[in-house]
């Protein structure tokens, strides 16, 4: 491989890791509920679920979802159901808030938002669709393994640099962005989006 590609391949890489998505809106509403440390355990699910998708792309797994209207149907459906089921979560959580004078940590299990993290991804096809059909445009002929595992690890690894970075910021502009109006807009925001993209999955 190519430098050339190489640097071509981080640069993509980096673009759809620092665009907003529904990573970085997962791990934004936890670290400022929750706090930095919970907000690493949806980084490290959510990481998982890129290296499953990942290792199932480059042993051929996925191309069942580019294959299979069917296959990817069924995951797409689940995804979506996921995302509203967060997204209404979210919202019953916000229809009555409790005036504060310190908004306190929800008390998260690092575990739970590890699943979170985790399921969110896993049920999402696109990571899939993503790794089988923008790898093999960077792989050269002779040892496409090889460099795929390269090219994941170069992709895995500006995520576990830039969401820790978006945890950290959330947690420290966690006094102003919780004062109860700013809260109650953020958790209204949030599941609208949640449910949005779940909707939007469900009919793409």
């Amino acid at each position: 491989m190519s430098v050339t590609a190489l640097l071509s391949f981080t640069l993509v890489a980096l673009l759809t890791v620092v665009t907003p998505g529904l990573e970085t809106l997962l791990v934004v509403r936890t670290a400022l509920l929750s706090g930095r440390r919970v907000a690493l355990g949806v980084v490290a699910g959510s990481t998982l679920g890129c290296l499953v998708w990942a290792t199932a792309g480059l042993v051929g797994l996925t191309a069942l979802l580019t294959t299979s209207k069917l296959a990817y149907d069924i995951v797409r459906i689940v995804g979506a159901a996921y995302l509203v089921y967060l997204g209404v979560s979210a919202l019953w959580a916000a229809r009555k808030p409790e005036p504060v004078q310190e908004t306190p940590r929800v008390e998260v299990r690092f575990s739970s938002a590890l699943r979170v993290g985790l399921l969110t991804n896993l049920l999402n096809p696109k990571p899939g669709v993503f790794y089988i059909s923008l790898l093999p445009q960077f792989l050269p002929a002779g040892e496409p393994a090889a460099w795929g595992v390269l090219l994941v690890g170069i992709h895995l690894a500006i995520g576990l640099v830039w969401l820790p970075t978006v945890a950290w910021t959330a947690d420290r502009a966690r006094r102003i962005l919780l004062r109860d109006k700013v809260k109650l807009w953020l958790d209204r925001v949030t599941a609208s989006v949640l449910i949005g993209l779940g909707v939007k999955l469900a009919v793409d």
